[in-house]
């Protein structure tokens, strides 16, 4: 299973106040409260829809999308904001209805860290989170919304809609084909990728578009009498809709550094939620038209620290959180993207005292989250649940559930315990049928307890929507480990699409190493397997980095090397079976007999069905190793 992501956990409403976790578990303890608040909060709000404060004329026509100006629509297909990088609830000076606070309303990882949660993770995500996993972290709609206006163009007029008429956009009907379009695609696989990625650059901007399903509220006409987003529509979770009253808004009011803060933020989100890197470019822009109009306002800081984790720029994303942090000590996403980033860079004593930190100022469902993802990673998984379930009890809205819900989906698989898995994402799946993380956990936990047919379908489902490379490369072993007629072929189609969406990434100025080289060592070029992981090792020490190192090292034969990346990986007690198995592999490789004993039972005793392909060579090499006993 692909490593959590971390950077996107949702968004709390103006009006909750949780418990901090030293008051709610048995877990570390926040190291005292921060000051309490007086006067006017200065951090980015959740994406509540309060409007901003007008900066300037209203009449001025000077308002950018940004660098090149191409930000006509922009608007996805009604996917709700993924659960939280850290959007904040603020409390504007002013609080007439309908008045305009400085803020505007943001929408934020995991992964993410992929499921990779990295970097969802990682999500990768890695990623990463979201990164997060990551952690993971991204609530897409099955429906499209109806397709807002584009943004403000280089005079503040608006330009073109995203609208194509059909219910999808171009890149993803270039991605179900090349999906779906099995030995014609391999065949052609040189072109297609191509083709994909040349759809991608060019119409990345308007994928996504049609017709909606109703559940997105007023769609882009739901702005207030001041021209502001309405209150609520960004947090009901309607991320598309939302985008498009802030670039109507923006068109009226173009000096508004807080929404412009807030559509840059939005951009990300809508990038990571839809799998279209595209998206990162617009992104940036609008971030940066917010810091011209007034330089250092945290909103703005805390999106670009958001936007620097999205493309695994972690250095960066750190960075920019503490420079968001001095203007702002409560910024909430800021606060997250904090811990995300010191996560994604194996700085775990860090990440565990700024979650401290964070749930001291700002507790809630986000910052419980990571706080469990950090507890998890140090070996702690009793803590972990405990604070997820905790995190479950408060969370009120479809959109916080579903994500509470998946990992505890995820955290419950990674030991093994599918049934409870399985339990977990039905959960989440009856407050978002639509969830893909709980739709690609479900399938996963599906294929580990023995029901094939049911995964192969739950996963052809998810990468005909959006194809990325953790669902991509679960459902190419699932074929593999099938057998049928036809199913290697099958199999390639899906290793060949992860390099596709790896030049897109790319292109979208996210670092993939991670990705591409945890995918290529099984499934791909095995010396650019080892390239990726060394550059990636170069950059950040995380756990998640130090095993594709190792296996990496593993698949091109340098197994002495390889072995104290794997040891590594291992280090901080976190339960993975993936990495006790390349462990248990590479020591049996270098003659460690009876260390590789023992982890590659670990490995199958804490989650059997980590992986069809990877379980079944652990089975093997543990009976060659039994039988030279």
């Amino acid at each position: 299973m692909p490593p959590r992501t971390t950077d996107s956990a949702p968004e709390r409403r103006d009006d909750d106040h949780p418990p901090r976790l030293d008051q709610e578990t048995d877990g570390e303890n926040s190291a005292g409260r921060g000051p309490k608040r007086t006067g006017r909060d200065t951090d980015a709000e959740r994406p509540t829809g309060r409007s901003p404060r007008r900066t300037g004329p209203d009449t001025d026509a000077g308002a950018e999308a940004g660098p090149g100006g191409d930000a006509g629509a922009d608007a996805g297909d009604g996917a709700r904001p993924a659960p939280a990088d850290g959007a904040e609830r603020g409390h504007d000076a002013d609080p007439a209805a309908g008045a305009v606070g400085t803020g505007g309303a943001e929408s934020p990882r995991a992964e993410p860290r992929a499921a990779h949660g990295t970097d969802t993770s990682t999500g990768t995500g890695t990623g990463t989170g979201l990164e997060n996993p990551p952690r993971g972290r991204i609530r897409p709609r099955a429906e499209s919304a109806p397709a807002a206006e584009g943004e403000p163009d280089a005079h503040g007029s608006p330009s073109p809609g995203d609208e194509t008429g059909a219910g999808v956009g171009p890149r993803v009907v270039a991605m179900r084909r090349a999906a779906d379009g099995g030995r014609r695609w391999r065949a052609a696989h040189l072109a297609g990728c191509a083709a994909l990625l040349a759809v991608a650059l060019t119409g990345g901007a308007i994928a996504f578009a049609g017709a909606g399903d109703g559940r997105a509220g007023a769609g882009a006409q739901a702005v207030s009498a001041a021209g502001a987003p309405a209150a609520g529509v960004l947090a009901r979770g309607d991320l598309d809709a939302g985008i498009g009253a802030l670039q109507k808004h923006l068109r009226a009011q173009p000096r508004d550094f807080g929404s412009w803060a807030t559509l840059g933020t939005a951009y990300v989100e809508q990038a990571r939620t839809k799998g279209d890197p595209s998206r990162y470019p617009q992104a940036e822009r609008a971030l940066k038209r917010s810091l011209e109009l007034d330089p250092g306002n945290d909103q703005a800081l805390a999106g670009r620290a958001a936007l620097a984790a999205a493309r695994h720029d972690f250095t960066g994303a750190l960075k920019d959180a503490d420079r968001a942090l001095k203007q702002n000590p409560y910024n909430e996403r800021a606060l997250c993207t904090r811990i995300d980033a010191l996560v994604e860079l194996g700085r775990y004593d860090d990440a565990a005292e700024a979650a401290r930190t964070a749930d001291d100022r700002r507790p809630g469902v986000p910052v419980f989250t990571r706080y469990a993802y950090v507890k998890e990673l140090r070996g702690d998984v009793r803590t972990a649940r405990d604070v997820l379930e905790r995190a479950l009890e408060v969370s009120d809205s479809p959109g916080d559930i579903a994500y509470v819900a998946t990992a505890l989906g995820q955290l419950a698989w990674n030991q093994g315990e599918y049934k409870t898995a399985l339990g977990h994402y039905a959960r989440a799946l009856a407050a978002d049928e639509d969830y893909l993380p709980a739709l690609e956990g479900r399938a996963r936990a599906q294929a580990a307890n023995g029901d094939r047919a049911a995964a192969v379908e739950g996963l052809e489902q998810v990468v005909a929507r959006f194809p990325l490379p953790g669902p991509l490369v679960a459902l190419g072993e699932l074929y593999e480990d099938r057998g049928a007629d036809g199913d290697r072929a099958r199999a390639g189609d899906q290793y060949a699409l992860v390099d596709a969406w790896t030049s897109l990434a790319r292109a979208g100025g996210v670092n993939a190493d991670l990705d591409s080289a945890m995918a290529a060592a099984d499934h791909g070029d095995r010396k650019e397997a080892l390239r990726a992981a060394r550059a990636e090792w170069n950059r950040r020490h995380s756990v998640h980095t130090a095993d594709a190192l190792a296996w990496a090292l593993h698949v091109n034969g340098r197994d002495e090397e390889a072995l104290p990346y794997a040891r590594r990986a291992t280090a901080t007690g976190y339960r993975n079976a993936v990495f006790l198995y390349h462990r248990g592999i590479i020591e049996r490789a270098t003659g460690n007999d009876r260390e590789a004993r023992a982890h590659l039972t670990a490995a199958l005793g804490l989650n059997p069905g980590f992986s069809p392909l990877g379980a079944r060579e652990a089975r093997s090499a543990l009976k060659d190793l039994e039988g030279a006993r």
